[in-house]
């Protein structure tokens, strides 16, 4: 399909913050094919939509949800997103158990929602690793939803894991414990990592010398630790689940032991710290800051975490995690611009800088030629004013969600 959104006030996102007035885009290919100024000739078979008086915005990004794994429609037959029978279980992938027809991805679509990072919940200090997808696709078929995996792997620390596991008498229980689970994950993935090295070096000798009798055993594969040798390596990176200030200290302490790249997931005390996350300069993907304060570790939530971060020189984020129905997704940005938040950061937190933060902003997170046609056509800037409506919902370029 070809499409022109025509006579529509584009604001683009792009690294100069460009905004269009009375705008056409061309859609070709699931593409962004031409952007322009005014008036401007349509070629033939493109389907034109008139924009006139309406907002065009890049899709929403939501950089950590369990959409898809979490379907509470049909209650324990749908939870799929916490793998709760062993503290690390590096092994496990959201993409096994992404639900393409979840509900909760026709709500992100509505809300303007077009990608997600979703994976495991924070059940286990280690949980496996995450899916970048888009939100719509025609075929029902999760492969075809993929932007990326997997794109990073989940940690936790605080209240969850030592709640599940020390409740049962196991390891861990306290948050020595958790880091500790955690520590020695990653030592065996180390030494495992060494064994394979060392296996390859040895096979190349003895294949250089053609000396068979010196070619060595192949090391038995190990599903988890070729998982996290993929984040020593830097070839993903860990999402860490803390609310607390200390947890975030401990999670910056335990990946700069290991040489991972780090980014902070929900950080609720963020704020607390916010020029010592500047410093080490790590990403922060915060939110949700709807939910209540059931964990002692939310006694401190706040919509002026993003506006403190920010203010700090943090690179930020704004995500839902699963607390929030994405048809109003929205209002998390909304209320970050309330308790200080420009709206331009707001909306580049749920755009380009998300993005960037899960590393596809080759494709995706603002407006320009040659990216995904990812777009969502507003009646009005809907951080401006959270009554805009959306009326149309681009994928790939296709219409993947119209209010009728």
């Amino acid at each position: 399909m070809k499409f022109a959104i025509v006579k529509s006030k584009i604001i683009t996102v792009n690294e100069t913050e460009e905004i269009i007035e009375n705008g056409t885009i061309l859609i070709k290919d699931g593409k962004i094919e031409a952007l322009t100024a005014g008036t401007a000739p349509i070629p033939e078979g493109y389907e034109v939509i008139d924009a006139e008086g309406k907002v065009v915005l890049p899709g929403f990004i939501d950089t950590h949800t369990h959409q898809g794994l979490f379907d509470g429609s049909v209650g324990w037959a749908g939870f799929d997103g916490n793998e709760m029978t062993d503290p690390a279980t590096a092994y496990v992938r959201a993409l096994d158990a992404i639900n393409p027809e979840d509900p909760g991805l026709l709500e992100a679509r509505i809300g303007g929602v077009t990608t997600i990072q979703t994976g495991p919940g924070s059940g286990n200090v280690i949980g496996g690793t995450d899916t970048v997808i888009k939100t719509y696709c025609k075929s029902n078929i999760v492969d075809d939803l993929i932007v990326k995996t997997p794109s990073s792997m989940k940690a936790a620390l605080g209240e969850n894991p030592k709640n599940v596991y020390g409740s049962d008498k196991k390891l861990p229980s306290t948050r020595m414990g958790t880091a500790a689970v955690f520590r020695k994950s990653f030592v065996d993935a180390q030494n495992y990592a060494n064994k394979w090295q060392e296996y390859e070096k040895k096979k190349a000798k003895a294949e250089e010398t053609n000396d068979i009798e010196k070619m060595p055993s192949k090391p038995e594969r190990d599903l988890g630790k070729e998982a996290l040798v993929k984040v020593l390596n830097r070839e993903i990176p860990l999402n860490f689940h803390c609310h607390q200030a200390n947890d975030i200290v401990t999670a910056i302490r335990l990946t700069e032991e290991f040489g991972i790249e780090l980014m902070l997931i929900h950080a609720t005390e963020g704020h607390k710290i916010a020029d010592y996350i500047a410093k080490k300069g790590i990403p922060v993907s915060v939110g949700p800051s709807l939910v209540g304060f059931e964990k002692v570790e939310l006694r401190n939530i706040s919509f002026e975490t993003p506006a403190k971060l920010w203010k700090a020189g943090v690179t930020i984020s704004i995500q839902s995690d699963s607390f929030t129905r994405l048809r109003h997704f929205q209002i998390l940005p909304c209320m970050a611009i309330k308790e200080g938040l420009p709206i331009n950061e707001a909306l580049k937190a749920i755009t380009i800088n998300a993005a960037k933060m899960i590393k596809v902003a080759d494709r995706l997170g603002s407006i320009e030629i040659g990216k995904d046609a990812d777009l969502v056509v507003w009646t009005e800037h809907p951080l401006e004013n959270f009554y805009a409506e959306n009326q149309l919902t681009f994928i790939n370029g296709e219409i993947a969600y119209k209010k009728e």
